[in-house]
């Protein structure tokens, strides 16, 4: 025998938190967890965030690789620019993959500070399949002497900054 039931949004979404905070089952979305790429504020230079620099770039070359014009996208807010139209089109499919953390801001700022600055583009690094970016070469080296501190404060204090900008 088939019985159908009729389960609310709002009811369906507590049981899936209960099942998440019980370890039961894993949730990695970002409407449930706050991710520090997929939310908040982009840090944006002229409009243009990351300066105008590929994410993508980041990880298919491993290097800054200036967008070029032609090869321009929109998405939270700003204007991001890419090398190629493929690298455009792989952004677009999965942003939260390839944005930057906190939105593109000093990752050392965000975390040692609680605070928004500029970057560097040259200034990078991926960590665990997440792009960092900071303010310099020398805030770069002194993020990098704890990394994994500096990301737990940054995820911490970016779930408090992003709702607020």
């Amino acid at each position: 025998m088939h019985t159908d039931v009729l389960v609310r949004p709002t009811t369906l979404l507590v049981i899936v938190l209960l099942l998440a905070a019980t370890g039961v089952i894993g949730v990695a979305t970002s409407a449930l967890m706050a991710e520090p790429n997929a939310r908040g504020p982009v840090f944006t230079d002229d409009g243009y965030a990351i300066r105008g620099y590929d994410p993508v770039a980041y990880f298919t070359e491993g290097r800054p690789v200036e967008g070029r014009a032609e090869f321009e996208a929109q998405w939270n807010g700003a204007t991001w620019r890419f090398a190629s139209a493929a690298h455009r089109d792989r952004f677009l499919a999965d942003p939260g993959s390839y944005a930057p953390a906190y939105g593109g801001y000093c990752a050392w700022a965000v975390a040692a500070k609680g605070e928004l600055y500029s970057v560097d583009p040259h200034a990078w690094r991926i960590v665990d399949g997440t792009l960092y970016l900071n303010y310099s070469d020398t805030i770069q080296q002194r993020w990098e002497e704890d990394m994994q501190g500096f990301i737990r404060r940054g995820d911490r204090r970016w779930q408090e900054i992003a709702p607020q900008s």
